[in-house]
Formats: structure tokens, C-alpha cells, sequence
């Protein structure tokens, strides 16, 4: 077991003990703005093209195409009431420590991509950038994120692949944290 996965246990338990709060109230005004469950579970794209599923709270209705978001012709018709407060601050994110803690997630990699996003993995997989676990958030989220069209996410996460350290990954956290606070690229 590598010091990143031990980390990535060690923090995500203890943040999931932290949110567990939080995370009930999300969940309760998910379920209490919007029709269906709390969670949405999506086929994503894990290390060496595995698919798992990944848990996030609840942004879009239950009749939204599964397709990412930036297909869709008029994207903001599918948010639920508060879909659009959970995205900018990232709230809808917070199930996925579980799948930190599961092994199917880091804290630090790729975002995941969709099962059917198949010019992601196909360019990823011919950079090898698919041998990596999928992140919580990664290069390409701090540099862009929604905006990035994805030639350039996959050359961002190939960056990643070719300079991965625990310097790098700190880094990513900290900027992480920032975009987040400002709310900086998020488009939907």
C-alpha cells in the first residue's frame, strides 16, 4: 500500500466523520427540493478503464440524458432548485469520499470520465493516463475545469501522469480549495 492510498484513507475517513452532517443536510434538501433519491450513482471510467460507480448529490432531474453536461443543448433546464448552489460550491462532490476510501478514487487524479465519453478515454488511454486512479479533483480541474475543451484536459492530465509527487498533489489540494472558494470554472 503506497503512502497516497494510506493518506487518502486515513483523510477521507476522518472527513467523512467531519461532513457527516453537513452531508444529511445536503442530502435532506436534495430529497426535499427535487423528486428521486438523494445520491445519483454514474457509471465512471476508473484506473486501467474499469467502470465503477461514483456517488454525487443529486444536481440534475431523474429524466436528465446520460450524457455529460456540456452535451446537453440547454443544461440549466435539468437543475433541480439547488443543483445550481451545489455545483458552485462543489457540495454535490462530498459523496465521493467514498469512493475515496473504497480504492475506486483519490483524493488527487483525473476526474473520472463518463462511461460513454469516448473520445476522453480514447485520448487518455493513448497518453496511458488511464493506468491512473481517477481523482477528487486533478490538474485539469485547477486549470480549467468545466471551461477545458478535452484535448487539453487529457494534455493536463498527462502533465500530471509525468510529474505526479506528493508536492504536486499538495499543490493541487491547496489550488483546489481556492477555485473552489472563488467558485472559479464552473459553468453548470
Amino acid at each position: 500500500m503506497t503512502v497516497k492510498r494510506v493518506a487518502d484513507i486515513i483523510v477521507s475517513t476522518l472527513l467523512l466523520f467531519a461532513l457527516a452532517l453537513p452531508m444529511l443536510i445536503v442530502a435532506l434538501m436534495v430529497r426535499l427540493t427535487s423528486k428521486g433519491p438523494a445520491l445519483y450513482w454514474s457509471d465512471r471510467v476508473g484506473k486501467g478503464n474499469v467502470i465503477f460507480k461514483m456517488p454525487k448529490f443529486r444536481t440534475m432531474r431523474t429524466d436528465t440524458p446520460v450524457v455529460a453536461t456540456h452535451l446537453l443543448a440547454n443544461p440549466d433546464v435539468f437543475l433541480t432548485p439547488i443543483g445550481k448552489l451545489l455545483r458552485k460550491t462543489s457540495l454535490d462532490e462530498l459523496p465521493q469520499l467514498f469512493s475515496i476510501l473504497t480504492g475506486d478514487m483519490s483524493f488527487v487524479g483525473p476526474r473520472p470520465a463518463l462511461f460513454n465519453q469516448d473520445d476522453l478515454i480514447r485520448l487518455r488511454t493513448a497518453k496511458g493516463v488511464h493506468l491512473l486512479t481517477p481523482g477528487l479533483t486533478g490538474w485539469a480541474q485547477v486549470n480549467g475545469r468545466d471551461e477545458l475543451p478535452i484535448s487539453v484536459k487529457v494534455e493536463y492530465d498527462d502533465f500530471y501522469l509525468k510529474n505526479r509527487s506528493l508536492v504536486l498533489d499538495l499543490h493541487i489540494i491547496v489550488l483546489t480549495v481556492i477555485k473552489v472558494a472563488k467558485h472559479e470554472g464552473v459553468i453548470h
